[in-house]
């Protein structure tokens, strides 16, 4: 029987109300039967219809949408077999351009001019009546700064830190909610909006006001009554405003002052002033994923330590808050501290730099909650004081943006599960919004480089695709004139940082203007994504061009020098001026590479001219790495691993250099005990430059040797998240928090870009991997070895689940693969045999034909 599994719009199954005019449509399917195609699909709303024979990215085409208008899709599908399926969705539009009634305001006579810090919370109230039958009501707002929303007490959806961190001057989101239930006759509309990332402390160099001068509001209410009547409430002079409310105090870094004793009804309110905002964003119908609360988490112990402090371990490193049941007195002041390690037993906040990252609650009399909103921490540990445990009753809750799990990995080494559950972790914690560096520290910026890295770990993973589409526009609207793309998107420029101050062209960090659509392409399988992203790809590789051509003749044109490069950014050897020191090797592999993918770009785009273009560039840019940055036998003068893993991965040589700089590798490798060597580019693809180069045994052992530095020496020393340094603990159990190598005491045990290496866990030990966008085509091929017995991994792909399992018992080995609907499958099993196969569920064993195929 056919199916519809997955009906969307917009990347959304419902919830959806955009400002787009053109709406985008896509759909899974699911059958009992192989061999299953598409056959045609009917799309019909109102008056409209539109008959495809795709899945992927149809676009509404039909009369102009209305503002403020739901909006039903109905889906009819026929399949090659004759077996129909029907499904609907519901959308809402937005605005769709209609002119704002609402005014910015804010407390005027709050003056925010201290450095360094955040200012004081504003709250702001509105109380109304409705005397007639409401049917429908909808609240569109926004701020600059972070806000939440209350009706009548009860807070409005679900999201943390609205409106989301985008390029403020250029773009804003506003949220909309549906509150139709929550009015009554007599209503009190009620905000509370803290500095965020738009007034608030931000960066390492803690800049504040850098897009407003203090925070402000901006909103709308429609009202619909049964009788047809309609009403706006909008933000002006008729609201109040106070700064004595119950929170005191809300940052990222230093965390957040909750006063319960505060009686709102004696605060001083004053009437809201209009304020003149500097910046003339485009306000837009949200188009990310709100920060939504997740996992719920327990303590697993807790103990009282030498300091007096409280310590609850959580279990699991984490981005998000607590959330306390607390008996408490009237005044008692209780503080949350938090940490993501232990040393001697006591919270280790060395890390941290800057950031407080406490949370202070003042009790009002007897039984209450609380959890912070106006603020999140890293951490797996949080130290209590104030109160006794008799008395507390503390579990937390992860926050992160609203991504779906899509991937799946286990295998028979428990240690890689874990590495799995760390990469995981690592990217939940990181997804708070924007792709974040930490979400501890005093930084969680965007930094470009970890996600240009990490993007395809991450999509196979997650469905990512609104959530970069939100972060790639802003990388659009952050390119400069020349070409470059800043190191942190959204740009927040931080004084005497001068590649962020005067962004240019930097390797494998503006990379990600390419690798991160590349990424999303391949696994989501909507072109229209390298459409938008194809003007800045060809603008950045112009930059990264005219970079390496610079004071260069001949070969060395296609040499990459200049300027700024991170290099072989915190390889375990050397610092900071030893990576950087390495830049021309990177810069130069990458230039291949992003030359080589924007040739198949411009192929998918039907732009051959383009495509001939940035081949020869690629080709040329490969043969001067080979000839001018090695030697006759492929031999770098100065070696280090990610010289030899680029270009080995990156495809810039031919079988027979390949083969001699694989063999360099493998030797420093072993040399190395089998230890890993890469800074952040190498690490992505050090063991595919192995494992795709003859090298099955060293890149199994370097994947599982345990021993620092290395992926389970982490895991074996109690990491639950990625780290940023390879020795970012030592045998010995202190921490490097790299105050003596140039990076300003920068350690981190929640980055991300470091677990990129489940890309080969996932493509080459279970082995799946797209050949054509969306898996549309892809292939299973499991490499064996490393004493694994089975593997089992799961992607939910644009057109269904993607399976393989496979088990290796007695020296028979099989596996069970599972073919989504309209796509194909090149299966290759390790004794070399391949089949091609359609839609379906299979089996196979070694040296067998098929055994049994089961839809």
């Amino acid at each position: 029987m056919l199916a519809i599994k997955r009906f969307t719009v917009n990347d959304m199954i419902a919830e959806c109300v955009t400002d787009q005019k053109q709406p985008v449509f896509s759909f899974a399917l699911e059958s009992d039967q192989q061999d299953v195609v598409l056959e045609v699909a009917t799309l019909k709303m109102g008056n409209w219809q539109r008959k495809v024979n795709t899945q992927i990215g149809i676009k509404y085409n039909g009369p102009e949408l209305v503002p403020f208008t739901e909006y039903k899709v109905l889906l009819e599908v026929i399949d090659n077999h004759g077996e129909t399926a029907t499904a609907s969705l519901t959308f809402e539009t937005g605005r769709l351009g209609t002119p704002f009634q609402a005014k910015w305001i804010t407390n005027g006579s709050y003056h925010f001019t201290e450095r360094k810090t955040s200012p004081k919370p504003m709250h702001f109230k509105r109380q109304f009546s409705c005397q007639k039958e409401v049917v429908k009501a909808r609240l569109y707002t926004t701020a600059l700064g972070i806000y939440e929303a209350k009706l009548n007490g009860e807070k409005i959806g679900a999201d943390y830190f609205a409106p989301g961190f985008t390029s403020y001057k250029n773009q804003l989101q506003y949220q909309t909610y549906n509150v139709t239930d929550q009015l009554k006759e007599s209503n009190e509309l009620f905000f509370t909006v803290a500095g965020g990332w738009a007034v608030g402390a931000f960066t390492y160099a803690r800049r504040n006001r850098v897009y407003a001068k203090r925070q402000a509001l901006f909103c709308e209410l429609h009202i619909e009554f049964e009788d047809g009547s309609k009403e706006i409430i909008a933000s002006d002079e008729t609201f109040s405003v106070t700064m004595n409310g119950h929170i005191k105090e809300a940052e990222f870094y230093n965390g957040e002052v909750y006063d319960a004793t505060v009686n709102m009804d004696d605060s001083h309110w004053e009437k809201a002033t209009l304020e003149q905002v500097k910046i003339k964003p485009e306000i837009l119908a949200q188009y990310g994923l709100p920060v939504r609360a997740k996992e719920k988490f327990k303590p697993i112990t807790h103990y009282k330590a030498k300091s007096g402090m409280w310590i609850y371990d959580f279990g699991q490193n984490f981005a998000g808050v607590v959330a306390a049941k607390i008996k408490g007195k009237k005044g008692q002041k209780i503080i949350f501290k938090h940490a993501e390690i232990l040393m001697e037993g006591e919270l280790f906040t060395e890390p941290l730099r800057s950031a407080k990252q406490e949370s202070v609650y003042i009790c009002e009399e007897g039984q209450q909650t609380y959890s912070p909103t106006m603020t999140y921490m890293g951490f797996r540990y949080v130290g209590v004081t104030g109160i006794d445990p008799e008395n507390l009753e503390l579990t937390a809750r992860a926050l992160y943006s609203n991504v779906d799990e899509t991937g799946y990995f286990e295998c028979s080494n428990d240690l890689l599960n874990q590495l799995q559950s760390n990469i995981k972790w690592g990217t939940k914690s990181n997804f708070v919004d924007i792709p974040t560096d930490c979400p501890q520290r005093d930084e969680r910026m965007g930094w470009t480089g970890d996600i240009a890295l990490f993007a395809s770990t991450a999509s196979f993973n997650f469905n990512t695709r609104r959530f970069y589409d939100k972060w790639l526009l802003d990388v659009q609207k952050e390119q400069n004139r020349g070409g470059g793309i800043p190191v942190t998107v959204p740009l927040v420029r931080v004084p005497f940082q001068w590649e962020i101050m005067i962004p240019m062209a930097v390797d494998h960090w503006g990379d990600a203007c390419i690798l991160v659509p590349w990424a999303e392409y391949l696994t989501r399988g909507d072109v229209s994504l390298l459409k938008q992203m194809y003007p800045t790809m060809k603008k950045y590789v112009k930059a990264c061009k005219f970079w390496a051509e610079l004071f260069s003749v001949g070969k060395h044109r296609r040499i990459w020098r200049l300027l700024h490069h991170y290099g072989d950014w915190v390889a375990p050897e050397g610092g900071l001026w030893t990576w950087m020191g390495r830049g021309k090797w990177t810069a130069t592999a990458s230039l291949a590479n992003t030359t080589n993918l924007l040739a198949q770009i411009a192929e998918i785009l039907e732009k051959p001219d383009d495509a001939k273009y940035y081949k020869k560039l690629s080709e040329e840019t490969s043969a001067a790495y080979r000839s001018l940055l090695m030697d006759k036998d492929c031999r770098v003068k100065k070696e280090f691993q990610t010289a030899y893993v680029l270009p080995l991965h990156y495809k810039m040589l031919n079988r027979g250099d390949a083969s001699k700089a694989a063999s360099h590798l493998a030797r420093m490798i072993k040399e190395n005990s089998y230890h890993i060597g890469t800074g952040f580019p190498g690490t992505p693809y050090v063991l595919f430059a192995l494992a795709d180069n003859g090298y099955i045994d060293e890149a199994y052992k370097m994947l599982l040797t345990d021993t620092r530095p290395s992926w389970l020496f982490q895991i074996k020393a109690g990491a639950t998240t990625i780290w940023e340094r390879w020795d970012a603990l030592r045998e010995d159990g202190t921490s490097n928090t790299g105050a003596d190598d140039g990076t300003n005491g920068m350690v981190s045990f929640n980055h991300f870009a470091n677990g990129a290496v489940g890309d080969f866990m996932y493509r080459r030990i279970a082995g799946i991997e797209p050949i054509e966008g969306g898996y549309k085509t892809f292939k299973i091929e499991p490499i064996l070895g490393g004493g694994l017995t089975y593997a089992k991994a799961e992607v939910e792909t644009a057109y269904g689940k993607v399976k393989s399992h496979w088990t290796l018992k007695d020296d028979k080995f099989s596996i069970d693969i599972h073919v989504p609907v309209g796509t194909t499958c090149n299966l290759t099993l390790p004794n070399g045999k391949s089949y091609v196969v359609t839609s379906g569920h299979y089996q196979f064993q070694e040296d067998r034909e098929v055994i049994e195929n089961e839809c």
